[in-house]
This record gives C-alpha cells, sequence and structure tokens, in this order.
C-alpha cells in the first residue's frame, strides 16, 4: 500500500532539513523516507513557501516519482545470483553514494545563464577587487554535504562560506549576502559555470548591487586556483584529519580552521603575511569601495 505523507509531516522533514544540523541520508534514516522525499521537500518550502505543498504539476510528479523509488526499494527481494549488482542497485535506489566524491560539481544546467571570463591577464593590486566562489564535496559518516566558500583573491582572505545538505542555490546566496554586509562590495565577482552559480536568485544579488560577474572558461580549471588551493589545506590539514562525523562537528572544525587560515596562517605569496593582515593594508573595511 503507497505510504502517504500528511503536510505536517512534510514540514517537519523540510525545517529538519533546512535547518542544515544532519545530512539527507541521516535525516531519511531518522523519519524513515527515502532520501530523494526529503530533499525534494526541502526544496519546495524554499522555493513555494507561501503555497507549500499544495501547489500541483511538477512538483507533485517529481514527488509521485521519488515515492516510487521507495515503495520498489521495499519490494525488493535476494533474487538474482550477482550480489554485487544488487547491492549497486540497492545504493541506487536508495539515494546511497559511495565514499568518493561527486562528479562535475561545475558542469551547467541546460540553458543557464553565461557571463565571460574577465580575469584574464587583469592585475590585481587592491581588496574587494575581485572575489571568487567555489563549492567543494564534503564526505561524513552518513551521507555528504556541500561547501561553498568565497575569497578575496588580493588578500586570499576568506570572506564568507556556508555548508549545505543539498546542491541548490540558497546557501551559496546566503554566503554571498553575508561577505556583502561584512565587507562591502567588491568589483568582480568571480566563480565557475556550476549550476548553482547561474542561478536567477544567485545572479539577482550580484546584480543588485551592480557587480559585475566573471566566470571561468570552460575547461579551465585553473582559473580559480587560489580557492582550489584552499580546499586542498582544509581537507588535508583538518577534514581528513580530524574526521567529523556530523554537520555540526564539520561546521565547528571549519570555522576555526578558517580563523586560523586568516589571521595565523602566513602566506610567502603575501611576502609571509596573513591574509587578514594584507587585507586590512589598504583601506578599512569601512573605507573599502568596489573597484573593478
Amino acid at each position: 500500500m503507497r505510504k502517504r505523507y500528511d503536510k505536517e509531516f512534510k514540514a517537519k522533514v523540510a525545517l529538519e532539513a533546512i535547518k542544515g544540523e544532519k545530512t539527507i541520508q541521516d535525516l531519511a534514516m531518522l523519519y524513515q523516507v527515502h532520501p530523494n522525499l526529503a530533499a525534494l521537500w526541502k526544496k519546495q518550502v524554499l522555493e513555494h513557501a507561501a503555497v507549500l505543498f499544495e501547489k500541483e504539476g511538477k512538483d507533485k510528479e517529481a514527488e509521485e516519482a521519488a515515492r516510487k523509488e521507495s515503495e520498489d526499494c521495499s519490494r525488493m527481494t535476494a533474487s538474482g545470483s550477482n550480489p554485487k549488482a544488487r547491492a549497486k542497485d540497492f545504493m541506487h535506489r536508495m539515494g546511497l553514494r559511495a565514499i568518493y566524491p561527486g562528479k562535475q560539481l561545475s558542469r551547467p544546467k541546460k540553458g543557464a545563464r553565461r557571463y565571460p571570463y574577465l580575469l584574464k591577464d587583469k592585475a590585481i593590486w587592491l581588496p574587494n577587487q575581485v572575489w571568487a566562489a567555489d563549492i567543494t564535496y564534503i564526505k561524513l559518516e552518513h551521507g555528504s554535504v556541500y561547501l561553498v566558500m568565497i575569497i578575496d583573491l588580493y588578500s586570499r582572505k576568506i570572506l564568507s562560506w556556508s555548508i549545505s545538505n543539498t546542491m541548490d542555490a540558497q546557501f551559496c546566496i546566503a554566503a554571498s549576502e553575508e561577505a556583502i554586509t561584512r565587507f562591502g562590495i567588491p568589483g568582480i565577482f568571480n566563480t565557475d559555470q556550476g549550476s548553482q552559480f547561474p542561478a536567477e536568485g544567485f545572479l539577482e544579488v550580484l546584480e543588485r548591487y551592480g557587480i559585475r560577474i566573471s566566470m571561468d572558461a570552460k575547461n579551465r580549471a585553473l582559473d580559480n586556483i587560489y580557492i582550489e588551493r584552499f580546499w586542498r589545506s582544509l581537507k588535508y590539514e583538518d577534514i581528513y584529519l580530524k574526521g567529523s562525523s556530523n554537520i555540526i562537528e564539520l561546521r565547528e572544525g571549519i570555522s576555526r580552521y578558517v580563523h586560523f587560515y586568516n589571521t595565523e596562517r602566513f602566506h610567502q605569496s603575501l611576502g609571509s603575511a596573513t591574509p587578514d593582515s594584507t587585507y586590512a593594508s589598504k583601506f578599512s573595511v569601512g573605507e573599502l569601495e568596489k573597484i573593478a
């Protein structure tokens, strides 16, 4: 018999997902629902809060598809002679992943807006002249999360960051708004072509402040090299060594590491200075202006 969920239950699961203290897989196990349903309900709250779970059409079709996957899983038997194939099929149906990182985080959605790469041969000589953002994937004990960071390219200072248990635009929007609120308006904002960055909500934030948008050229992984180096440092010096088991521990560890990186980590490329001191060397935060 097909299992039905009332609006109160959906809202409860969705709000837990939005809170961001558990992975989608953890929530699925806790509430005995398919991971796709938990992620879908979170998306519905974020996108359609005013008419939550009342709209027909595509959202209903997506929910039916996710529910069907859940029913298929419950009817699975031990038939078949290949245990590896059965395990792979079960993981696929349950929304589970192997421990290696997800692929192609930088792949743009079809029809997404494109912007030129503005940093070629550009001299970066002031704070807030150019910011850059990137997303990475982090595996936890149960499930995975996504981490976005915004960095000032002149000083290498990490300006803001945010964690999400789903790959959506909202946590990128939150990180960009926090950075702008705390540090002012950059002249150029550079990202890759991943689907979260060309999303309308994210672009609207940048355009509202008159920020010029730059996107890495296709197959140009080195365009965002500074934040790629930070990912390597963060993962090998902190995340992989400490092995956070949940989002709360991960968030606390990242907060400590970013503080260390900004205030204590000396960079040879910055003349053996820290990102914080380099950022503050030109202007005070209140005097920073948009410089392109």
